[in-house]
């Protein structure tokens, strides 16, 4: 893992422990000094000593991979970078400075930030009286499962408890067994009949689930399996959202259902299972999918969920944007520092996959701080309820680091180092100095504009001091 990352991660899991340097450098076996190095970035740290920090700190080695400060610097730099706050640039150092010496006080930067584009975007008030509610609900529920990596141990305690009491003899049988417990244990009758702009609809007065015709059959078993979980993980997932305190009702339905959902995925995709065919398919989504009955972007979602303490699956992260570049769902396990505000690079293959629905898409996109990732994208066409209307259209894609490319079926054939196209967070963001699908120029930079010269970018720019 990288020098860069570690030391401000060891020094972040250090004071929020309230350890001195002494009192942690005695439990490592190492001196204060060499401890004060590692967490300066001037020290490798070895295998061993990175075994020993996991164990002391009490933490996974997974975070210790420094995905939090990544996510924070990249949160900065957005807020600082925003010229409507007309606030003088912040070096790079300071950045790093602020987010990992004081991931508190950035954090408190980040809210004040989003609270003021609430007030600035929405001159009625968004916000409450009270002044609680500083996110709109869904930016607040994205940053909920975020905080968890979208993994929550008491749900697949609560799904592998259901999943073992189900028990069909296979899991393409799934379907007919959740029916079954939904009809014996609690009267519910399942029928498949026409919707009026609805997918599932449910009657508590007559106990009847109605779903719609124009649903495959893997998406009426996820959505028995959501009925089931309404009732009977109720108050597992209660108990979730009592200890988030989410700040309006709006943000406590929504997290509500998003946790819903990710029990009702657990269900018809075991934790246990679901890993070890995800290992021995390595990682072929089609193949996982077809194992389990349920759709390309079920199983997607669904391995972005694998991150149990002591069986850790590959990192990944999820991502789900519309033509439009609007994104409907965002997770990564991988630590891909994803920008909050404004669009990604029009170079990543989440847009580029636009362009042939259906077909995989694989890229091995890196970043201008060098992180490589393998991502892989398809564009998915969803069914009309009508001729006419235009067909909704999105693009799943996930990705893991170049590290773990080996263990994915997608990196087969490639040159990894030779393969890897530079990308960007998004064109405000990015130095990148010639690229021709560039959209805005960087905020940090000054532009350098010369009418007796054209180059490939529509936008020329002079290097920002250090």
């Amino acid at each position: 893992m990288s020098r860069a990352l570690i030391g401000r991660t060891v020094r972040r899991l250090r004071t929020e422990r309230t350890l001195s340097q002494q009192a942690l450098a005695a439990r490592l076996g190492i001196s204060a000094s060499y401890l004060n190095l590692i967490e300066h970035d001037q020290r490798a740290v070895t295998a061993s000593l990175l075994i020993k920090l996991g164990e002391t700190l009490r933490v996974d080695l997974g975070e210790l991979s420094g995905a939090q400060e990544r996510q924070l610097e990249v949160g900065l730099r957005e807020a600082f970078a925003d010229p409507l706050l007309g606030a003088d640039a912040v070096a790079e150092a300071e950045v790093e400075a602020l987010a990992a010496g004081s991931p508190n006080a950035a954090r408190a930067v980040l809210s004040l930030y989003r609270a003021w584009r609430v007030a600035r975007e929405d001159a009625n008030g968004i916000a409450l009286p009270s002044g609680r509610r500083i996110l709109l609900p869904n930016e607040e529920v994205r940053d909920f499962f975020d905080d968890h990596a979208n993994h929550f141990p008491v749900l697949e305690e609560a799904a592998e408890t259901l999943a073992a009491e189900l028990a069909p003899e296979a899991p393409a049988e799934m379907n007919h067994a959740l029916a079954e417990r939904l009809r014996v244990k609690h009267g519910v009758r399942v029928s498949v009949q026409p919707l009026e702009a609805a997918l599932r609809r449910y009657d508590p007065s007559t106990r009847s689930l109605a779903l719609s015709e124009s649903l495959p059959r893997e998406s009426r078993g996820f959505h028995m399996a959501f009925q089931l979980a309404l009732l009977e993980a109720r108050d597992a997932v209660e108990a979730v959202v009592k200890e988030a305190s989410p700040s309006t009702p709006e943000a406590a339905m929504l997290m509500r259902i998003g946790l819903l959902n990710y029990v009702a995925g657990a269900l018809v995709m075991p934790y246990g299972p679901f890993l070890s065919a995800a290992a021995s398919l390595r990682h072929d989504m089609d193949a996982i999918a077809a194992r389990f009955g349920v759709s390309y972007e079920q199983a997607c979602h669904r391995l972005s969920t694998m991150q149990r303490i002591g069986a850790r699956g590959v990192p990944f992260f999820f991502l789900r944007v519309d033509p439009a570049g609007n994104v409907s769902k965002r997770f990564s396990a991988a630590g891909f520092p994803f920008a909050r505000y404004g669009g990604s690079c029009p170079r990543w293959v989440v847009h580029t996959a636009f362009a042939q629905p259906g077909m995989l898409q694989v890229q091995v996109a890196e970043l201008p701080d060098g992180a490589a990732y393998l991502c892989f994208a398809r564009a998915i066409s969803q069914p009309v309820a009508r001729w006419g209307e235009p067909r909704p259209t999105h693009v799943v894609a996930m990705g893991c680091a170049v590290t773990n490319a080996a263990e994915v079926v997608y990196a087969d054939g490639l040159d990894l180092e030779r393969a890897r196209i530079g990308i960007g967070l998004s064109c405000r963001l990015c130095d990148r100095p010639d690229c021709g699908s560039r959209a805005f120029p960087p905020l940090e930079h000054r532009l350098s504009l010369d009418p007796l010269m054209a180059g490939t970018s529509p936008y020329r720019f002079e290097a920002k001091p250090r």
